[in-house]
C-alpha cells in the first residue's frame, strides 16, 4: 500500500501521555516513584544563583587595590544587610571617615587584591518546577525532575503564544462557527479555560486578559491582531515565554476560521473539568505544537488509545489542507499517486488525492497536508 510520511496534529478523545518535567540545572527531587501528583504540585525545585554586584573599594577609599583587606570591615562569605557598611578608613579626624554601604543583601563573594573589587551576590532564587499534569510518577530523573504519566484527552493547536497554566473549561460560544466577542467574556471566566469558537479580535483577547481568564482557545485570529498583541511580528521561534497575561492557542490558523467541529465538540464533551494548557509552538519546523491536557475519560469513552501515530499517511487517513487556496479544508485520503505532478506555480512536486465529505477530490502537494490523528 502506498504511503508517505508527513506531520501529524493529535485531536485525541483519551489517549495514554508522559510529560518529563526537568530542571534547568541540577536541583531536588521533592516526589517519588509511584506518586500521584496533582498540576500544580512541586515536584523538584532548584536554586538559582543571585546577582553580582561589584562595589570597587579601592577606588572609594582611594587605597591601592592590595590595601582593601585592611579597611573590610567583613570577609569574603560573609553574609550581609542592604545598607551595612562593607568596608571602612579610619582617619585621625572622622570628618574625613569614608563607610562603603552594601546596595543590597546577600553575601560578600569575593574580594580582589589585584583590581579592588569586592563582589557581592544576592541571596539565590528559588525555581519551582510543577507537575504540569495530573497524573501518577513513572520514572524518576535523579537531581532534575521527573516523568509524569495520565490517560486523557489530548488536543493540539496550530500555534500559540503564552506559557503553561492550567484552570476549568468553559465553552463561551454555541456553535464553532460563532465568534467569541469581548461582551461574551463576563467575570465569572476568571481563572477558567474559555473556548471560543471561530475567532477572537484584538479587543476580545484584551478583554480576556483584563478579566482574568487564563486561556483562551479559538479557531483563528487575524495576524496583525497579533502583532499589535506582541508588539513585534514573532517571525521563526519558539513561543511559550511570552508575558502577556493569558495563554492564547489557535487551533486552525491565522485569519477567521471556524474551529473543527470534531475539535469543538471534544471540548465541549469536556465542559467543567480541569485542564492543563501550554501555548509553547516552534514556528514551522512543527516539533513543538501548543496543547491541551483534560486527565481522565470522557463521556461515552472506554479505552484510551496507547500506541503512537504512524508517522506516515495512508489512503483513509483524515488529514487538513494547511495552505491555501484551500487551507483548513478537512478531508480524506483517496490516493498517494507515485508520480511528479506539475502544479500551479509550475513546480514538480508530489501530490495526494483528498477526498472530501460531499465526494468532491482535491489534489494537493503532500506538504500541504497534516494527518489529524483521533
Amino acid at each position: 500500500m502506498a504511503h508517505a510520511y508527513t506531520p501529524g496534529l493529535k485531536v485525541i478523545p483519551c489517549t495514554l501521555l508522559k510529560k518529563k518535567r526537568a530542571l534547568p540545572i541540577p536541583g531536588k527531587v521533592l516526589v517519588g516513584l509511584g506518586e500521584e501528583v496533582e498540576g500544580s504540585d512541586i515536584v523538584a525545585q532548584t536554586e538559582l544563583p543571585g546577582k553580582v554586584y561589584p562595589v570597587n573599594v579601592a577606588n572609594r577609599l582611594s587605597v591601592a587595590p592590595d590595601e582593601i583587606k585592611n579597611f573590610m570591615v567583613k570577609g569574603e562569605g560573609a553574609a550581609i544587610a542592604k545598607g551595612e557598611v562593607i568596608a571602612e578608613n579610619k582617619p585621625l579626624i572622622k570628618w574625613f571617615k569614608t563607610a562603603i554601604e552594601s546596595p543590597i543583601a546577600g553575601t560578600i563573594e569575593s574580594i580582589s587584591l589585584i583590581t579592588g573589587q569586592v563582589m557581592l551576590r544576592e541571596p539565590p532564587r528559588i525555581l519551582p518546577l510543577a507537575a504540569y499534569i495530573k497524573g501518577k510518577v513513572v520514572e524518576v530523573h535523579e537531581g532534575f525532575g521527573v516523568t509524569v504519566e495520565t490517560e486523557g484527552t489530548f488536543i493540539q493547536g496550530i500555534f500559540g503564544i503564552g506559557g503553561e497554566t492550567s484552570g476549568e473549561i468553559e465553552v463561551a460560544v454555541k456553535s464553532p462557527a460563532e465568534d467569541l466577542a469581548p461582551e461574551g467574556i463576563k467575570d465569572r471566566h476568571c481563572g477558567k479555560i474559555l473556548i471560543g469558537g471561530r475567532h477572537a479580535s484584538l479587543s476580545t483577547i484584551k478583554r480576556a486578559v483584563e478579566m482574568g481568564v487564563k486561556a483562551l482557545v479559538v479557531g483563528g485570529i487575524h495576524d496583525r491582531d497579533l502583532r499589535e498583541l506582541m508588539g513585534y511580528d514573532i517571525g521563526v521561534a519558539v513561543t511559550g515565554t511570552e508575558n502577556l497575561g493569558i495563554t492564547l492557542i489557535v487551533t486552525e490558523g491565522f485569519g477567521s476560521i471556524p474551529m473543527a467541529e470534531y475539535t469543538f465538540k471534544l471540548l465541549a464533551s469536556r465542559n467543567g473539568e480541569k485542564a492543563s494548557v501550554s501555548g509553547a509552538t516552534q514556528i514551522r519546523a512543527g516539533v513543538m505544537r501548543p496543547e491541551i491536557i483534560v486527565p481522565g475519560y470522557p463521556n461515552n469513552v472506554t479505552e484510551c488509545k496507547r500506541e503512537q501515530g504512524r508517522g506516515w499517511i495512508e489512503p483513509g487517513d483524515p488529514v487538513r489542507i494547511i495552505r491555501e487556496p484551500y487551507f483548513g479544508v478537512i478531508g480524506t485520503v483517496k490516493s498517494l499517486p507515485p508520480e511528479l505532478t506539475t502544479v500551479g506555480s509550475e513546480s514538480r512536486v508530489r501530490v495526494l488525492e483528498v477526498e472530501l465529505d460531499g465526494g468532491e477530490k482535491l489534489v494537493v502537494p503532500r506538504a500541504n497536508i497534516e494527518v489529524l490523528e483521533k
